[in-house]
């Protein structure tokens, strides 16, 4: 079952068309990694899927059940969040934001939603720590928390191991692909080619001129990638 069909969209960024007639879909429980050149509109496409943007042409359908509510997003990494002047378990916290339907303040049950995202994502020993004096690793990982904290079918991720060292991407990619492993849909903008072949069921290659989308097994035996992994366009 697909969870979000996108069919023939046009999408923009300041003013500038970067996806044009775009068509494809997020099957439940799949790994789709997006990569592609700078400004081929990767990150729109995140946008426009958890309804920041709206399309200029084309339509983006949800599967019946299935709402914007149900996705947790987290966005590139900006100096803005790396200085939230905000405990890490009240971060945490405010994904549950997405879930309330009214009121202010979180029930029982909510709260026991963030511990238990905390305690899985080991970060119970932060909780009351500085958001902004923690390390570059631990501050994604909190951003990690929060969007899982905020929906439970599907994450979207725009670059989310960017500035990280080594370890942390390791890492943070390692608590992605367990979420994956335990029936969580996917859908992340990477750079990291490796990362994306070795992680996605399904690939969504966007260029300027062109664009692929098909299976893992499909992208690796392509013109596109081929000229890609050659170094030639």
């Amino acid at each position: 079952m697909n969870l979000i069909e996108c069919n023939d969209i046009t999408l923009s960024y300041d003013h500038r068309q970067v996806v044009g007639h775009l068509s494809f879909s997020v099957e439940k429980g799949s790994c789709l990694c997006i990569v592609g050149e700078n400004g081929s509109g990767k990150s729109t496409l995140l946008k426009a899927l958890v309804g920041l943007i709206k399309p200029e042409q084309g339509t983006i359908t949800f599967a019946k059940g299935f709402t914007r509510k149900d996705i947790g997003y987290l966005p590139q990494r900006t100096e803005v969040q790396q200085d939230f002047p905000a405990s890490v378990e009240e971060v945490v916290r405010s994904g549950l934001l997405n879930r309330k339907k009214k009121g202010f303040f979180f029930g029982r049950q909510e709260k026991e939603i963030a511990l238990r995202v905390m305690d899985e994502l080991e970060l119970n020993d932060l909780a009351g720590l500085c958001f902004r004096e923690l390390s570059g690793g631990q501050q994604q990982r909190v951003l990690l928390a929060r969007a899982l904290t905020s929906a439970d079918e599907m994450l979207v991720l725009d670059e989310p191991a960017t500035g990280l060292d080594p370890l942390a991407t390791a890492e943070l990619y390692e608590i992605i692909a367990r979420k994956h492993r335990e029936g969580m849909t996917i859908a992340m903008v990477t750079h990291d080619m490796e990362a994306a072949i070795a992680n996605a069921d399904v690939i969504l290659h966007l260029d300027y001129d062109r664009s692929f989308f098909g299976t893992t097994a499909q992208y690796l035996a392509s013109d596109l990638y081929r000229h890609i992994a050659g170094g030639t366009r």
